[in-house]
C-alpha cells in the first residue's frame, strides 16, 4: 500500500503519462527496454538518455522510499506539464499532446519539452506572467513572458554536444560493445594489461554516415590484434598498442578510470575489458580539440532569426545535451561558453536577443554547485540591448557570470 507521501509522487507520474496516452507511453517504455538491452555500453547509455522516461515510468510504480531529489525535479517539471494543459486552450492541449508524442517517437526524448516546461516554471518563480505562445498561438518562439508591463519572448532549444565533437560518444559506444567479444577472446590468450590508444583525425560519428568508419575501426582493431601487431596508422586514424603501466591498474575500475582520466584529460574517450586478472583498456581521442560552445554558438546564429519575431525583446533559453559533469564545468570554468556567447551576441543575428540562457542534465536533475550552475541557469545578457537594464525583465536577463 502507498503511503501518504508516496501518493502525490505515483499520482503526478502517472497523470503525466495518461496525459501522452497510455498506449503511446507504454510502446515507448517497450522501445526504451529494448534499447537497454543491446549491448553493455550501449545499455548504459540508453538508460541515461532516457533517463526522464524511465524515471517517469518508476514513479507510476510503487516504490518503497521517498523520491530522490532528482525525481523531485523531475515531478516538479512534470506537474508544469500537467498544469499547462489545464490552463491552455482546447487547441492548446492537442499541440501540447502532439509535441510530447513526438518526443517518443524516433531518436526523440522528452528532454526537450522538460526543458520548456522548467523554464516556464523558473520564470515563475522569478515573478514572471507566463505564456505557452507557441502552443496557444503557433508563435516561432514556444514561451511569452510579462512583468511590470514588459515583456519578452524566449525560445527553447537543445544542442547535443555532439556536434561539437569529431569522436561522438554515441560511436564510441557503439565501437567498444562491438570490439568487446574479440578482446575478451584475445585476453584470454594473452594475459596482462594492456592500453590501445587511438587517435582519430578521420573522426568517429553516430548515423548512417559514421556506420562504414566505425565498422572499418573495428576491423583494423581486430586485424591488429589477431596479427600481433603494436602499432597501424593512416590518415583516418594511429592505433598504438602498449603494456598498461598505470599504478591504478592494480586498483578496482573506479580507481581505473579516475587515473586514466588524469592521464588523458576530460576530452579521452574511455573503456576498460576485463577477463581474470587480465585487463584491456582502450583511449580515444579525436585529432583536435572539442568544439562544443562554437557548436552552441552556430546553433544560435541560426535559431535567433529563426524563432524570435524582434518585435520585443528575445531570449534564448539553450539546453545542452550529451555532456557530463566534468565537462560541462570545464566549459563552464575555461569560460568557453561565455566567449562564444559574447561573441555571438555581438552579431547582427543576435540584435533582437537580450540574454542568452545555458543548462544541461545537471540543472534539469537539481544537482548542486559546483557541478550545476547556480540559480538554474548560465545567463549571459547582452549589454547592447535597449532593454538591456530593463528592471522588470532584470530576473530573466541579468548575467549570472
Amino acid at each position: 500500500m502507498r503511503t501518504k507521501s508516496q501518493r502525490p509522487a505515483a499520482e503526478i507520474a502517472s497523470a503525466f503519462a495518461d496525459l501522452i496516452g497510455i498506449r503511446a507511453w507504454s510502446a515507448r517504455q517497450a522501445a526504451i527496454q529494448l534499447a537497454m538491452r543491446a549491448g553493455q555500453r550501449t545499455g548504459r547509455a540508453a538508460m541515461q538518455r532516457y533517463a526522464v522516461e524511465f524515471t517517469i515510468e518508476r514513479l507510476r510504480a510503487v516504490v518503497a522510499s521517498a523520491p530522490t531529489r532528482a525525481e523531485t525535479c523531475l515531478l516538479a517539471i512534470a506537474a508544469e506539464a500537467l498544469r499547462c494543459a489545464n490552463e491552455v486552450s482546447r487547441d492548446g492541449r492537442a499541440n501540447l499532446k502532439a509535441m510530447l508524442r513526438a518526443s517518443l517517437t524516433g531518436e526523440g526524448t522528452l528532454l526537450a519539452p522538460f526543458h520548456l516546461f522548467r523554464t516556464a516554471a523558473l520564470q515563475r518563480s522569478r515573478g514572471f506572467a507566463v505564456r505557452y505562445a507557441a502552443l496557444e498561438d503557433n508563435a516561432p518562439f514556444d514561451l511569452l513572458i510579462e512583468r511590470d508591463g514588459v515583456a519578452a519572448e524566449i525560445a527553447c532549444d537543445v544542442v547535443s554536444a555532439e556536434e561539437g565533437r569529431d569522436v561522438h560518444r554515441g560511436a564510441w559506444v557503439s565501437l567498444v560493445d562491438a570490439i568487446d567479444p574479440d578482446l575478451q577472446t584475445w585476453l584470454a590468450n594473452h594475459p596482462g594489461r594492456y592500453l590501445l590508444k587511438l587517435t582519430l583525425p578521420g573522426g568517429l560519428r553516430t548515423g548512417a554516415e559514421g556506420k562504414p568508419g566505425l565498422a572499418a575501426l573495428h576491423g583494423r582493431i581486430r586485424d591488429m590484434l589477431q596479427s600481433s601487431r603494436r602499432a597501424d596508422h593512416d590518415e583516418a586514424a594511429v592505433l598504438r598498442l602498449d603494456p598498461l603501466m598505470l599504478a591504478a591498474a592494480q586498483a578496482d575500475e573506479n580507481g581505473l578510470m579516475s587515473s586514466l582520466r588524469r592521464e588523458f584529460g576530460h576530452e579521452a574517450h574511455l573503456a576498460v575489458t576485463g577477463s581474470g586478472q587480465a585487463m584491456f583498456v582502450l583511449a580515444a581521442r579525436a585529432g583536435r580539440e572539442n568544439e562544443i560552445a562554437v557548436a552552441i554558438r552556430r546553433r544560435m546564429a541560426a535559431l535567433a532569426p529563426a524563432r524570435l519575431t524582434g518585435t520585443r525583446p528575445g531570449i534564448l533559453a539553450m539546453f545542452v545535451e550529451d555532456t557530463d559533469a566534468a565537462e560541462w564545468r570545464h566549459l563552464r570554468d575555461r569560460l568557453e561558453l561565455e566567449g562564444e556567447a559574447r561573441q555571438f551576441l555581438t552579431f547582427p543575428e543576435a540584435r533582437c536577443v537580450v540574454a542568452i540562457a545555458c543548462s544541461s542534465r545537471l540543472e534539469l536533475f537539481g544537482a548542486a554547485a559546483p557541478h550545476a550552475a547556480p540559480d538554474g541557469e548560465l545567463r549571459f545578457r547582452n549589454p547592447a540591448h535597449p532593454a538591456a537594464k530593463s528592471a522588470g525583465l532584470a530576473p530573466a536577463v541579468l548575467s549570472s557570470v
